[in-house]
């Protein structure tokens, strides 16, 4: 009775003082998540719900990557059945007797596969890292550290259970086949001995369990706790949706984020449901090129800052007991370890540069103030700003719906509006954009001049009225800066033309009224700029009523459709993808002429993960006759950047390999001998690849209007032999 009231009383202390650590820390950094802003977030329950039980129950995201989700399926779920163990394993050590559950044998039985299952699938997350070395897991003991605490806590499982057979004397049972073996192994022992080995094995599981409970929230595994609360309160808003900045709030300080504070509380939430996964940066076209950004790097960077600096400002440190979990100095970022010059990658894409790097710049200083650490500079170098070409696949793998674009952009938009600090081509980029309405400079008087300039003999016949000419239109094509101005576009805004005029549709352009988006500006962090053109935009549409749009280009489209009605916008708005698919299935356009081509689809970002328009475009090619459809490796959800979005169109690339480069070798490995695109910005990017690559005459880049009016209208002479028809 004495043993049994010294073990109970041990139990209750131990217990409560590990809970109290552990509901200590998280406390803790729930104050640091305070100092945030507040984040205005909607009431959608049931989409959130929903998305809920699909992503944290059906763990949808992490079956992207199969292996690993079935290995943290696996885990997940085995856990869950666990803890019913670890309760029953706990109740016998302190009453001496099982929890009633029916069919027990049964119960005991699921315990032991549960735990041969887990130690399986932690076996081979430990072969994932040390055997196969995925370039985006990280190595040494403290990311390897939950394999030996869940290794260690399998053991004890078994261990206890058996000995506890030997204790109450149970024969080998088929219904623990695990347990009856290792306790066969033992059964020449004294009882005594028996007794000492359960209880200390008994002791062994607690403490490895309370041990876990109180590591949890002080290293990425708060994950466990925060990843589900991070999946329900994420925003339901069109993805990618960029924030307004209240430009006329006569309080605010500053506009952007320069310090860590100036996050929202549910940007900072984000930091502590990273997994530290590293799928967001195996995508990255940043990180695959030989840039200095790694998405993954940034939030753990913003993580530990947001940590130091919330334990300086709540004078709370962050860490139960110091002495274990304590840490020795400020991270930091080391200036002269950021040298990352010239392609040092094997393959079209590689990580491991990046990776690398990021490894050993970011390092811990004693002696540093957290309070002087600045964010811009000391945690995220501008360098790291600039590189993201907001292309959200970053986003799109991450399982714990962690968002990077928009905390990029808010950075950029301290930089611009606060210090004036841009590239200097996309600070020419967006003074041309202010000054004349694109991003060359070229006179706003000229933005209609394709209008002529497209058809000059007049061989074609194109009606292309303006909305003074035909106001009854039903609907407005917006041609957008490239398509008004860029050579190479103007003949994608020919063959859109000329293929609406065939279907009938009744449209209009806004002719020299028309202005740039403001997709540019917004994307680099000019959010005057931005919404100034915003409003000019929308009091265009307003005063020739417009209610439907199409544009050609899905930076444009994007920001029409999800950004724009925040500040007014009602005009439904349409890829011109979108309506091509929709004329060739009522018939309005017949695609007659064979086009024996292998084409490979690049989806664009903006088309496709910021809108889901995959198949649309898809569907105009498989409609053409001889046309050969081939898939890349990286395509749709997961297909790779072009280069192009977030300003990249307009700025040089200093730093490792063109991801251009890169995007047009994943293309050109599928042999296809022609290229296609439904976006300017791609088609650029991509047209310019095949020409690095010295395949110009053999792999030709076309968008999907350009293919679809070779197919309507046949080979003319206007097409200066661009493309010859097997």
């Amino acid at each position: 009775m004495i043993l049994d009231l010294i073990n109970a009383v041990l139990f209750v202390g131990i217990t409560g003082w590990a809970v109290y650590m552990f509901a200590s820390v998280v406390y803790r950094r729930y104050l640091y998540i305070r100092l945030g802003k507040p984040a205005n977030l909607k009431k959608d329950l049931k989409e959130r719900l929903s998305q809920f039980a699909i992503q944290v129950f059906g763990q949808s995201k992490l079956f992207k990557d199969r292996k690993s989700g079935i290995m943290h399926f696996i885990v997940f779920y085995g856990f869950i059945i666990l803890q019913f163990g670890a309760i029953d394993i706990i109740w016998k050590g302190l009453s001496g007797h099982g929890l009633p559950i029916p069919g027990y044998a049964g119960f005991i039985l699921m315990q032991e596969i549960t735990v041969a299952l887990i130690l399986l699938a932690i076996g081979y997350a430990a072969y994932r890292r040390y055997g196969e070395k995925l370039k985006r897991l990280k190595r040494g003991w403290k990311p390897s550290i939950v394999i030996f605490f869940i290794t260690s806590l399998m053991a004890s499982v078994l261990l206890t259970m058996a000995f506890e057979r030997l204790r109450e004397g149970l024969p080998w049972s088929a219904l623990a086949p695990i347990t009856s073996s290792i306790a066969a192994a033992f059964a020449w022992m004294p009882s005594t001995a028996v007794s000492v080995c359960y209880f200390a094995f008994w002791w062994i599981h607690l403490l490895i369990l309370l041990s876990f409970l109180v590591y949890v929230p002080q290293s990425k595994h708060f994950h466990l706790i925060t990843a589900p609360i991070n999946i329900l309160v994420r925003r339901t808003d069109p993805p990618g949706k960029l924030s307004k900045l209240d430009l006329e709030d006569e309080e605010a300080e500053s506009f952007g984020v320069g310090k860590i504070e100036d996050f929202t509380q549910k940007q900072m939430l984000d930091f502590y449901a990273c997994v530290e996964c590293g799928r967001c940066t195996n995508v990255c076209p940043a990180s695959n090129t030989g840039k200095l950004l790694s998405p993954m790097h940034m939030i753990v960077k913003l993580r530990d800052h947001l940590t130091e600096k919330g334990a300086a400002l709540t004078s709370k440190s962050p860490w139960m007991p110091a002495s274990v979990f304590g840490s020795a100095g400020v991270h930091t970022m080391a200036a002269t370890d950021l040298a990352l010059v010239g392609w040092k990658g094997e393959g079209i894409t590689d990580i491991g540069p990046t990776m690398e790097v990021q490894k050993r710049s970011w390092h811990q200083v004693e002696g540093v103030d957290p309070k002087d650490v600045q964010l811009i500079g000391g945690v995220m170098t501008e360098e790291e700003i600039w590189a993201c070409t907001t292309c959200r696949n970053c986003e799109d793998q991450c399982p714990v719906a962690n968002e990077h674009v928009d905390k990029i952009v808010d950075l950029r938009r301290h930089l611009v509006l606060m210090e004036g600090s841009v590239p200097q081509e996309g600070q020419r980029a967006m003074q041309n954009i202010e000054r004349q309405g694109n991003p060359w400079g070229i006179s706003r008087a000229d933005r209609s001049k394709w209008v002529q300039e497209i058809d000059p003999e007049g061989t074609l016949d194109l009606k292309i009225p303006t909305v003074k000419e035909n106001p009854d239109f039903d609907i407005l094509f917006f041609v957008g800066s490239m398509g008004s101005y860029d050579n190479r576009s103007r003949k994608i805004t020919r063959a859109f033309v000329r293929l609406m005029n065939e279907a009938g549709v009744n449209f209009a352009i806004l002719g020299n009224e028309e202005k740039n988006s403001g997709d540019t500006p917004r994307r680099m962090g000019n959010e005057f700029l931005f919404q100034q053109l915003c409003m000019e935009n929308i009091e265009t549409f307003q005063k020739y009523d417009v209610k439907r749009i199409v544009t050609a280009c899905p930076h444009t489209f994007n920001i029409f459709k999800n950004e724009y009605p925040e500040f007014g916008l009602t005009a439904e708005v349409l890829h011109h993808t979108e309506l091509l698919d929709q004329l060739v299935k009522e018939g309005r356009l017949t695609p007659k002429h064979p086009i024996r081509e292998k084409i490979t689809y690049h989806d664009s970002c903006y088309l496709g993960r910021y809108n889901d328009v995959y198949d649309q475009p898809r569907n105009v090619l498989r409609a053409i006759p001889g046309v050969e459809l081939l898939e890349m490796e990286r395509t749709r959800e997961n297909g790779m950047c072009c280069g192009a979005g977030g300003g990249q169109m307009w700025m040089e690339e200093d730093a490792g390999k063109r991801v251009n480069l890169a995007r047009t070798e994943q293309a050109l490995a599928v042999s296809p001998t022609m290229i296609s695109s439904a976006c300017p910005y791609c088609l650029t990017m991509l047209e310019d690849g095949t020409k690095l690559k010295e395949v110009e005459d053999s792999v030709r880049t076309r968008d999907i209007a350009e293919i679809l009016e070779l197919s309507v209208f046949g080979l003319s002479e206007i097409h200066e032999q661009e493309v010859v028809v097997q």
